[in-house]
């Protein structure tokens, strides 16, 4: 039997949306505020030579530095102040999440609702600028050592140089912090998500016609090209299908009675997704992958010059389709899969919930019996899910190793970008929905209120 509120979603259309004035300034702002991401992605930091970091960038584009480019939309490969992009912010926040799990006093912080909330943000604000200026630091240093054929890249090195770069880039990772947080509370939500999102999907095209461009050189044949393409529509359906992807427990409601009245007992379902991580897993491990080789890649100069014999293996051996690279990448994921369910969804909460409402699931005992089968249930289709993400996400390390496809393009359009683009894409469809399904609840509910009046009330509001 379809609910009110589903039929009533299903409802949903383009006059419903033109209707809601709310929802356009939403859209509008998140809107502007990712035109303002782009535009930023394009301004260099200051003391830079433009022809110098392209040769260099070229040449370690390939690695690592290729995945992070695509993150931040670009900006790398033009050293743009927002270089870092939104990256210490999300390695600061896996920091805080790790801490609260294992901190007294962050636990705490973290039960007290609201006002505890907004102090664990604010430590981790003050994390992120740490982790920035650390790595703002580390890639001022590496452009003063390199030496191109175009000559250095860096034109008058020294401390002032240092400095610029430092507070350029530490400012940028904090606009975008703040910007991301203006999206989530002024725009449509998921305002990291969606800086992210934007900047995958500005590389799209580009890297669509560098591959066409490639088969028509006959560097790779038309039909990997459109294998690949198939690869892709496949992989997107997947993701589809997974993210969708539900296990309803029955919940069972006993009979109740109401005055005089015997109530029948009904019952519902308690879905617990298949991913319930969504994109958290893959951003939080390229996330700390970044973290440790970004100063590294840097650090390494023409052919392996400027850089140590052990850095430059480590700079190596995390290569995009290297064995140690795969292995890391795919367990950080599993473990970032079963760390965030655990701290999204809690099996005793969910239990205490239902028994304090009468519900319970039948043949399970009420309470920690209750509690111990949705944390069973959980824990096996978390298992399908983190596979499910680390099999996405290998995909470009499969394709790099095995085809002639470049990096380049199996980062922007590999298993890790599809996934991230498509589950945001999904969640802002969503919100867009519930927006509307909000406004056209408030509009019935003033149609009500219309004709809950009489005639005198209404003669009244005329006058």
């Amino acid at each position: 039997m379809v609910s009110a509120a589903e039929q009533l979603a299903q409802n949903v259309n383009l006059s419903a949306f033109g209707k809601a004035e709310d929802l356009q300034r939403r859209i509008w702002f998140t809107l502007g505020a990712l035109i303002v991401y782009r535009l930023g992605t394009f301004i260099p930091i200051p003391g830079i030579n433009p022809e110098a970091f392209a040769e260099t960038f070229n040449r370690a584009s390939t690695g690592i530095l290729g995945l992070f480019n695509t993150f931040a939309g670009g900006a790398v490969e033009r050293m743009a102040i927002f270089a870092l992009n939104i990256m210490p912010y999300i390695s600061a926040s896996i920091i805080m999440q790790l801490m609260t799990s294992v901190n007294k006093r962050l636990e705490e912080l973290k039960k007290e609702g609201e006002q505890g909330r907004k102090t664990i943000n604010q430590y981790t604000r003050y994390l992120t600028v740490l982790l920035a200026t650390f790595q703002a630091y580390g890639i001022s240093v590496g452009l003063q050592g390199m030496q191109t054929q175009a000559g250095p890249v860096v034109m008058n090195p020294g401390w002032f140089f240092q400095a610029s770069t430092v507070i350029t880039l530490v400012g940028g990772t904090v606009f975008l912090m703040w910007l991301g947080e203006q999206v989530t509370q002024r725009g449509i939500g998921n305002g990291i998500s969606l800086i992210i999102f934007a900047g995958i999907v500005a590389g799209m095209p580009s890297a669509l016609a560098g591959l066409f461009e490639l088969s028509r050189q006959g560097s790779i044949s038309i039909l990997l090209v459109f294998a690949v393409l198939a690869l892709m529509v496949v992989v997107v359906l997947c993701i589809v299908f997974m993210e969708r992807a539900q296990r309803r427990l029955l919940i069972q409601y006993p009979k109740r009675q109401v005055g005089n009245k015997m109530m029948q007992g009904n019952a519902s379902h308690l879905p617990l997704k298949i991913n319930t991580a969504g994109v958290i897993p893959p951003i939080f491990a390229s996330s700390l992958l970044l973290l440790p080789t970004t100063a590294a890649q840097f650090a390494v100069g023409p052919d392996g010059e400027g850089a140590s014999e052990w850095l430059t293996t480590v700079t190596s051996m995390l290569g995009y389709g290297q064995p140690l690279h795969m292995a890391i990448y795919a367990g950080l994921i599993m473990f970032f899969a079963f760390f965030y369910t655990a701290v999204v969804f809690n099996p005793q909460e969910t239990a205490d919930n239902l028994r304090k409402y009468g519900g319970y699931i039948p043949g399970i005992r009420p309470g920690a019996k209750t509690a111990e089968y949705i944390d069973y249930v959980l824990t096996r289709i978390t298992t399908v899910g983190a596979l499910y993400i680390a099999a996405v996400c290998l995909l470009p390390e499969i394709m790099i190793a095995n085809t002639p496809v470049p990096a380049t393009f199996a980062a922007v359009l590999g298993g890790t970008s599809l996934l991230i683009a498509v589950s945001v894409t999904m969640d802002t469809v969503a919100q867009i929905q519930s927006h509307l399904l909000a406004h056209q609840y408030e509009g019935l509910i003033k149609k009500a209120q219309l004709k809950g009046a009489t005639p005198s009330s209404r003669r009244g509001k005329r006058r």
